[in-house]
């Protein structure tokens, strides 16, 4: 017999439709709070969280003020830093409290973290002692690192206790977590010793010793370890979640898959965005002045490597005065050329951040992308011979841009995956710095071949 499905689960959306957008500004604009709950109480935290940053700031306060009961914690937490300051200013203290209360420990420590002095202890003083204490205590440590990305809800029971013994105290004690993957065995010194899957937990029999179902995958990080590394743990290991020790090696924190991947998935935003040269805390609703500063500084390192370039052209200007054709086909090798190094950059960038790209393997994998520009390089320079050749009617001249394609092409992937790989070595962010070296490598490279070139064969 088919089950019905639950009310609550119909009410249940995929993302957000801009009709439905559309409708809650509507709702909002004619003071309706009824029909403003019957369109944002279906949806899920992160949908609200999206629809607030989609629309405008008097549009967010005019819903805040409007529904302001009815946003909670999770809604807070997936708010962008740039949104939800603003709003935690509109929104009354009694709701911030009532918020934040149902919220894990390191939901609450990302929440209020970024925020003012002023707003932190503001959602502080809302929380119990006890939580107080724990939130205070994760953001002692530094920032990016493990102790403020874990978690102190978790279950723990003694080592030596059987599979009965940590059934009946997991049903019996009402303050664990709602949710969690492991239970962890630990020492009388509350030092972590194994930990067992709740399905491996629950499929025993209740007098098998818990130490006899241990898990392999077994493996704690300090306090102290950078967020990045957790991630990497997580990502490489397959793990689930893993527990956090302090510097004595006790038990103080529990780190989950989720927490390991928003890691990840902000390094990889974070990466994309330096490649771009766009300031990594930058957000679509970051004011216009913050946007223009927050890209002005590598648009000016830009502007220095192009006049670098344009010098190189300057050297050449009567060769170009003499063959107008020279003018016309320099873009070409510039594009070509420019493409290629990011091509290359892209893939080496991402590596050294995966740790593929290793000391041990950098020779080979430089090897083969020279190769892969070498292949390239004739490849495109024979195209471009042709049609330089047909379109200007001096078949010398396709023979100079398919050797400038040859050599800009490989000059490219040289620089594509030394740069980066060189900025790692002087612990500089390969993402951050990559793309104006490269591009002007590439950019000198071609201009000296294909002209230099042009001036020896051409006149």
């Amino acid at each position: 017999m088919q089950q019905e499905t639950p009310p609550e689960q119909e009410e249940i959306t995929d993302g957000l439709e801009q009709e439905h957008i559309q409708s809650v500004i509507e709702a909002v604009e004619a003071q309706d709070s009824d029909q403003l709950n019957e369109l944002l109480e279906p949806l899920h935290a992160a949908d609200v969280a999206d629809l607030i940053e989609q629309i405008s700031q008097p549009e967010r306060v005019a819903l805040v003020e409007l529904w302001g009961d009815g946003i909670d914690g999770e809604v807070l937490s997936e708010l962008h830093e740039s949104v939800r300051e603003p709003l935690l200013e509109v929104l009354p203290s009694e709701v911030v409290a009532d918020a934040i209360r149902d919220l894990d420990s390191d939901d609450v420590v990302e929440l209020v973290e970024d925020l003012e002095e002023e707003h932190q202890s503001r959602l502080l003083e809302a929380l119990e002692i006890k939580d107080r204490i724990g939130v205070e205590g994760a953001l002692s440590y530094p920032e990016y690192s493990a102790g403020r990305l874990m978690q102190r809800e978790l279950v723990a029971v003694p080592e030596d206790w059987s599979v009965g013994q940590a059934i009946d105290y997991i049903r019996g004690d009402d303050s664990l977590p709602a949710q969690f993957y492991h239970v962890i065995l630990v020492s009388p010194a509350m030092k972590p010793v194994g930990y067992i899957t709740l399905g491996r937990l629950l499929s025993s029999r209740r007098q098998v010793p818990l130490a006899d179902i241990t898990e392999p995958s077994f493996r704690t990080v300090s306090v102290t370890e950078e967020a990045s590394e957790v991630a990497y743990l997580f990502n490489h290991y397959h793990l689930i979640s893993t527990p956090v020790i302090d510097e004595n090696g006790r038990l103080v924190g529990m780190i989950t898959i989720d927490d390991a991947m928003t890691v990840l998935d902000e390094e990889h935003e974070e990466d994309m965005l330096r490649m771009a040269g766009v300031d990594e805390d930058s957000s679509l609703a970051d004011t216009v002045w913050q946007t223009t500063r927050g890209r002005a500084v590598w648009l000016m390192v830009n502007l220095m490597t192009a006049i670098f370039a344009s010098m190189v052209i300057n050297l050449y200007a009567e060769t170009i005065n003499q063959m107008v054709a020279l003018a016309v086909l320099m873009p070409i090798v510039a594009s070509m050329g420019g493409n290629a190094g990011t091509q290359t950059m892209t893939v080496a960038v991402r590596a050294i951040a995966t740790r593929e790209l290793t000391s041990r393997n950098a020779l080979r994998v430089s090897w083969r992308e020279i190769t892969v520009g070498a292949i390239n390089g004739v490849g495109f320079g024979i195209v471009m011979a042709l049609v330089a050749a047909f379109w200007f009617g001096i078949p010398m001249l396709g023979a100079v841009i398919a050797l400038a394609m040859a050599f800009t092409l490989v000059a490219a992937a040289l620089g594509g995956i030394v740069i980066p790989i060189m900025l790692e070595r002087f612990n500089i962010d390969p993402a951050l710095a990559s793309g104006p070296f490269v591009t002007t490598v590439t950019d000198v490279v071609g201009f000296f071949a294909f002209l230099g070139l042009a001036s020896l064969i051409l006149l």
